[in-house]
């Protein structure tokens, strides 16, 4: 339907909506803190894709190929980051999407911070994380990232 207040849509100066897939990986089941995070983001205007409980990083690098994502965004509160994290790494890589940026949230030892940033992460957050803080990581990391070619 016409609305005389609104601009024409001119696709030379719209701005592209990010694409997020959040997923929680692993045998954790609690997904109020992610599912918090996917309505953030949805209302900040971007696009989100919520996988689910209990993907394996393959099934979220699969999800993030299908969906063309600009990000993944984990929720991780079982403790095997350091397992779950570099295999989905491996596959976003193998599948030629290393320009994904990924974030994740969840119980992380500070300990570990430093080796998931290494790794290629592009912002981890505790528990009670700001989300407008969430919010512009997402759009600071995906404009930091290289696109694909």
């Amino acid at each position: 339907m016409y609305n005389p207040l609104q601009a024409p849509s001119d696709p030379t100066t719209m701005a592209k909506k990010l694409r997020v897939l959040i997923a929680k990986p692993g045998l954790d089941g609690h997904d109020r803190g992610a599912k918090v995070i996917a309505r953030s983001l949805r209302d900040a205007g971007m696009e989100v894709i919520y996988t689910g409980l209990r993907q394996t990083p393959e099934m979220i690098a699969e999800a993030a190929l299908q969906e063309d994502v600009d990000a993944v965004g984990l929720s991780i509160l079982s403790g095997a980051h350091m397992a779950l994290v570099p295999r989905l790494l491996a596959q976003l890589r193998d599948q030629g999407q290393a320009h994904v940026a990924v974030l994740i949230g969840g119980i992380i030892p500070d300990e570990d911070i430093p080796l998931l940033r290494e790794m290629g992460v592009a912002a981890v957050f505790g528990p009670g994380a700001n989300t407008e803080a969430i919010i512009r990581a997402f759009q600071e990391a995906v404009a930091a990232s290289p696109k694909a070619v």
